[in-house]
């Protein structure tokens, strides 16, 4: 442990340093300080007519911001403002070293850093496709049909490729994120990251996260999907890739699945209605470190909605059609969160894609807690009754309270 500002400054020259400086990541909020201003906060420098800019790509919950700024007074007044703000973790990664800051509840700062085996190359071009975690023309995108021969994203597949990037480098922040933090294991040759994707259809998700994962750890992928068309067609890819002893299918409906050993990670893309309960029942009783999920439709809840008396003083939520289903969809997901944390997970819920590529783009991040809140403690009886007075003002009986026994009449 260490003082905060000390540390912060230390990072500040590193930032500043525009000769060395990769990108730098802010995520993330203090806990006990009012949130910054952004979800999330990248920087990096590009080299633009003018000179040499500090880029700061700044994210809200529905999409980016950019703007540069040059010089050494503009740039130290920018970077000022966004390490005075109550960010949980910093990410600084330089052609010979990675930092990596997290602020303890304490406000303590942890840091970490490492020295890179070999320096990197710093990327200073104002094209955004090269900060791109899977290149148009990568093996996988081609055998996928996202890319073409030439190794382009073809234009009927570009909400598919951005779709499978954003939810790549969701993964991939989680796992860094889960492996820091000790909440998810180091893998070995012997014993790899055990990553399974539950609905996996035609595998976009499964062959992608293999693609990421596998260059920086070893992993081992199952994709599960009830169709036995699916299984041979996605075992035919992963063969003609040279990947079938990294990657493998199975034919099984999700709740029935079972695996040699308890996967570490579980994905779920778009598991229509109550497959997604399914899938975060089954990630739950295998105790798995970490969950995203992102959910695709929610007739069950609407379902219900329609079923039952509006309590009193919200009959214009559900009077007009569209806001019953927008309003079902907010209901489900609150509660599959308010359960997943009654289990004991640590859980986000965020938008992963601009909704303008598809408009399901809600993402269910779960990180599994070491040693979590014990039973009947202020913190878990609160969330309990959250939930309860949430079920009984609606009537609704979730599909994950029942796959997880916590059903109540």
């Amino acid at each position: 442990m260490a003082d905060l500002l000390p540390t912060l400054s230390r990072l500040r020259a590193e930032i500043l340093d525009d000769e060395h400086l990769v990108r730098a990541l802010a995520t993330g909020r203090r806990r006990g300080q009012e949130a910054p201003r952004w979800k999330r906060v990248e920087l990096r420098y590009v080299d633009l007519k003018g000179g040499r800019h500090l880029q700061v790509t700044a994210y809200d919950e529905t999409q980016a911001h950019t703007s540069n700024h040059a010089g050494p007074e503009a740039i130290g007044e920018v970077l000022d403002d966004l390490l005075g703000q109550a960010w949980g973790n910093w990410h600084v990664d330089t052609d010979a070293r990675t930092h990596q800051l997290r602020v303890t509840k304490k406000g303590e700062a942890l840091l970490h850093t490492t020295e890179r085996d070999e320096p990197v190359a710093v990327e200073r071009g104002h094209d955004h496709a090269k900060q791109r975690l899977l290149p148009e023309d990568h093996p996988v995108l081609r055998a996928l049909g996202i890319s073409d021969a030439q190794g382009r994203v073809k234009p009927s597949r570009q909400a598919k490729y951005r779709q499978v990037e954003e939810l790549v480098r969701a993964l991939d922040v989680a796992v860094a994120e889960g492996q820091r933090a000790g909440t998810l294991r180091t893998p070995t040759p012997e014993d790899p990251l055990r990553v399974v994707d539950l609905g996996c259809g035609n595998a976009y998700l499964t062959f992608a996260a293999h693609a990421w994962l596998a260059t920086r750890m070893p992993v081992r992928l199952t994709g599960v999907d009830v169709k036995e068309q699916s299984r041979r067609h996605n075992s035919e890819v992963a063969a003609g890739l040279g990947i079938s002893d990294q990657v493998d299918f199975v034919q099984s409906g999700i709740g029935e699945v079972e695996l040699p050993e308890p996967p570490d990670v579980v994905l779920a893309l778009h598991a229509c209605d109550t497959a997604t309960d399914d899938a975060l029942a089954r990630a739950v009783r295998w105790g798995a470190d970490l969950v995203l999920a992102a959910p695709c439709c929610h007739h069950d809840v609407s379902a219900q909605l329609r079923q039952q008396p509006t309590p009193p003083g919200y009959d214009m939520l559900t009077r007009d059609g569209i806001l019953r289903e927008r309003l079902a969809d907010t209901l489900t997901d609150a509660l599959r969160a308010s359960l997943l944390r009654l289990e004991g997970y640590r859980v986000e819920v965020a938008e992963f894609v601009d909704s303008a590529h598809t408009p399901r783009n809600t993402l269910l991040r779960a990180v599994r807690t070491r040693g979590g809140t014990p039973a009947g403690t202020p913190a878990r009886s609160s969330a309990a009754e959250e939930y309860d007075a949430l079920v009984a003002t609606w009537r609704l009986r979730p599909a994950l309270a029942e796959r997880l026994g916590r059903a109540s009449g």
